[in-house]
């Protein structure tokens, strides 16, 4: 089967890693010839994801395609599906998702719990919202990994918002952040993995270090289930997709955001669970049964990111420490230069023992760091 992937960072290369199982024909459509994944893929083409044309034309010899990221022209993956090109997610899947706004508009209208919120246009229209403080202000288009989010939580903090058309979200109490990653066949079948804890870094919004499986009541984890649940078959697309979660301090939940990928919160997959979530989207693709989502191990994933007033070639400080740990399994994405905040790898660790997870968590956080040279 020909199956081609837009985009080509760290999730593409993990995504190609996995392809090696199965008999299956790798296209890979990114516009930097050195970008992670660039070498591991069975055809190389050079172009824009987001451009009509170099979609199109990538994709209009294949069965199927995936992403690794939403910023694709979902256009020329309609045009491509209408022709009978598979596509996953599917690109209506794709176009609610990718704007904060039309994603939060789906939650309401199919009575998915999430944060109270209004919408703004401008910055004008922001500096009228006093009354709705504090809020969280996300950007419509174009947020990733931590940019397009400003916390205002107060009058002051208003000039941080966005000039542009954006979701102002009423802040929540919360005591958990979750993400719940889901699998869905074609047949409508689904796969649930283990839901994790996210630590968040409140200075860079990344990802800082999580937790598999999470510590949850059993009343709140069913919650987290049943509300991801209605999220994946809503959206009527097989793929793989990781719904986010907060869990209030009064025991209610409700829905952060979507990514119809595969996705950070699932990394520790790869060494922890018996099928990764990047083999699951092969087996989704491939038409073949869903794996088994089951833990190995519990695990814990810690991000590498870019060293703060560091901007060059990358090196890894503390790498040789980090490697002589028992059961850590460091994943370095191959990127050459480093920059303050920019993900750079993440490291996994599995262990019986979550007491041990969060030592070596915090261990590896304070040993390991991404500098340049």
């Amino acid at each position: 089967m020909k199956v081609g992937i837009l985009g080509g960072g760290q999730l593409g290369r993990m995504l190609l890693q996995a392809a090696a199982n199965y008999p299956v024909e790798t296209y890979l459509l990114e516009n930097d010839p050195n970008a992670p994944a660039a070498h591991l893929c069975h055809h190389f083409v050079q172009g824009d994801i987001r451009n009509f044309d170099d979609v199109y034309n990538f994709g209009k010899g294949l069965q199927a395609l995936t992403i690794e990221i939403e910023s694709v022209n979902e256009d020329a993956l309609e045009k491509l599906e209408a022709e009978g090109v598979q596509i996953f997610p599917k690109p209506a899947a794709l176009r609610t998702i990718k704007n904060k706004i039309t994603q939060k508009k789906f939650y309401t209208e199919h009575s998915i719990p999430t944060a109270e919120y209004q919408i703004t246009q401008s910055l004008a229209e922001l500096r009228g919202k006093t009354d709705f403080l504090p809020a969280v202000h996300k950007i419509g288009q174009g947020g990733y990994d931590g940019k397009g989010v400003q916390m205002i939580r107060h009058r002051d903090d208003i000039e941080k918002g966005f000039d542009a058309p954006s979701v102002l979200e009423k802040m929540i109490e919360i005591d958990k952040e979750i993400a719940q990653i889901i699998a869905v066949n074609a047949k409508g079948e689904t796969a649930i993995y283990p839901p994790v804890d996210m630590v968040f870094d409140n200075r860079l919004n990344l990802l800082d270090y999580q937790i598999s499986p999470a510590d949850l009541m059993q009343s709140i984890l069913w919650k987290v289930e049943a509300i991801s649940l209605r999220v994946v078959k809503d959206l009527k697309s097989p793929g793989i997709f990781a719904v986010e979660l907060l869990v209030a301090k009064t025991g209610e939940v409700y829905v952060n955001e979507t990514a119809p990928r595969v996705h950070n919160s699932g990394h520790h997959t790869i060494e922890a669970n018996y099928s990764s979530q990047f083999d699951m989207l092969w087996r989704v693709i491939l038409g073949y049964p869903l794996g088994n989502t089951d833990p190995i191990l519990p695990g814990a994933i810690v991000n590498l990111v870019g060293a703060e007033g560091c901007n060059g070639e990358a090196h890894y400080e503390g790498l040789d420490e980090v490697l002589q740990m028992d059961n850590v399994f460091v994943h370095i994405y191959g990127k050459k230069d480093t920059k303050a905040g920019r993900k750079m790898g993440h490291v996994t660790i599995i262990s019986r023992e979550k007491q041990d997870l969060v030592y070596k968590a915090h261990k590896i956080k304070n040993t390991l760091k991404v500098i340049s040279k």
